[in-house]
């Protein structure tokens, strides 16, 4: 990947390249790269005028920077206490072993990352899982390896749209508990 440090300017100067914004424009810089890149660590070390191991302080201590290319979907799973009760580690295992790698890597094609995360603040809609901050509440180990199947095949075949599966705060609605008519 390359870095264009033009836009990294850009971001920084959109803070005025002042050091006690140093946290949003590493928030800018990794939305605009999905991670944070050494080259745009180091440029912002240097416009802002602090050393270089402040930057880094800040970009590993917070959960939410990656030092690492993530992978155009990232996959969170909540195993915050409610969700792990119902089910978030079983739904995690599944999406481990559709997408070959472990919590925390990325597929080699750089499409997916996959990530356990601790608590997603909406445990009343456990288990949930975030696709690129959209969130799947009362998910199943095998809606969750269906969302990922149908984001690789829209991927991979032209005129498919994206996943049919709405996000949504709440549950779909099953056929089988609704009322008859009879």
């Amino acid at each position: 990947m390359t870095v264009e440090l033009e836009r990294v300017n850009e971001i920084i100067d959109c803070y005025s390249a002042e050091r006690m914004h140093a946290l949003a424009i590493l928030q800018d810089i990794q939305r605009e790269y999905n991670f944070l890149p050494r080259e745009a660590l180091e440029q912002t070390a240097q416009r802002l005028g602090v050393p270089e191991g402040e930057i880094y302080r800040m970009a590993t201590f917070f959960k939410s920077f990656s030092l690492h290319p993530k992978g155009k979907y990232v996959v969170k799973v909540c195993l915050g206490t409610a969700c792990h009760v119902l089910g978030g580690p079983r739904i995690l295992e599944s999406l481990e072993r559709e997408l070959g790698i472990e919590a925390g890597e990325t597929t080699p094609d750089g499409m997916f990352s996959l990530e356990a995360v601790r608590c997603l603040g909406a445990c009343a809609l456990g288990p949930v899982v975030v696709v690129n901050e959209e969130p799947y509440a009362h998910t199943t180990p095998d809606r969750a390896v269906k969302l990922v199947r149908r984001m690789t095949a829209s991927e991979s075949e032209p005129g498919v749209g994206p996943p049919d599966e709405t996000p949504s705060a709440r549950p779909a609605a099953d056929p089988s508990s609704a009322p008859s008519s009879g």
